[in-house]
């Protein structure tokens, strides 16, 4: 990631929240998002709940897994259903001119580095499933089924995923880190507990700004949503 020197993210933090609430805080901060502002890092927990990409419908989910009481939502981004409530995701907002020159492809590999770097940390044996011989890429309906080239293996498993927009002027990306087994489907996929990794909440979330800030070798500060965006918030919620 190509960063001027000494530059600071916003670091937002969200905890337990709806998968409405949830999807809703990540287009208020990409839609107000400037070029000329700090980048934002936002981490954040949910209620159980599902979202799905912006190509499905959150009524066929919503049928098929009535145990969510409908507590669902669409991502302004591509991919397949993802089930929420016992993983930590992450949004990324950032200026184009971060990213210069790379394509969607080489952007994923660029910020996901610090997942990877993070799934290292631990102990576990991490890699791209690009990189991966035994890995033949597919696409699914369920995010965690699926193998995309930048889907990250670990131990021989893919553990999580990400998906990206882009505009003119801005580039957002967000993605989950499923810490616990949330049931015994597939659709579900893998988790740091299912690889012998044991972290609280508190704790990945720390290891994680760690590698975000020891990768990209910059600086994460605390912050909150201000007034503009805390308007466009709530009109998003009314609507």
């Amino acid at each position: 990631m190509k960063l001027k020197k000494d530059t600071t993210f916003r670091l937002m933090y969200s905890y337990n929240q709806s998968a409405k609430l949830n999807m809703s805080i990540d287009k208020t901060v990409s839609t107000l998002f400037n070029e000329g502002e700090a980048p934002i890092l936002r981490f954040y927990t949910w209620e159980k709940s599902f979202t799905v990409g912006i190509s499905q419908k959150t009524e066929t989910y919503a049928k098929r897994y009535p145990q969510y009481n409908n507590n669902c939502a669409k991502r302004m981004t591509g991919g397949g259903a993802l089930f929420h409530g016992n993983d930590i995701s992450y949004s990324l907002v950032l200026p184009t001119s971060y990213l210069q020159g790379l394509s969607v492809k080489e952007s994923y590999e660029n910020i996901c580095t610090f997942l990877l770097n993070f799934y290292k940390s631990l102990g576990l044996d991490a890699h791209y499933a690009k990189d991966c011989e035994d890995i033949t890429l597919s696409k699914s309906e369920f995010c965690q089924v699926g193998f995309e080239a930048y889907d990250i293996i670990a131990n021989g498993l893919k553990i999580g995923g990400n998906a990206q927009k882009r505009s003119k002027n801005m580039i957002f990306q967000h993605g989950s880190i499923p810490l616990y087994s949330t049931s015994s489907n597939k659709e579900s996929g893998s988790s740091l507990e299912d690889l012998g990794v044991n972290l609280s909440y508190e704790e990945a979330i720390e290891k994680l700004k760690d590698s975000f800030e020891k990768t990209f070798n910059t600086k994460l500060n605390t912050s909150s949503l201000n007034d503009k965006e805390t308007e466009y918030l709530e009109q998003l919620l009314q609507d």
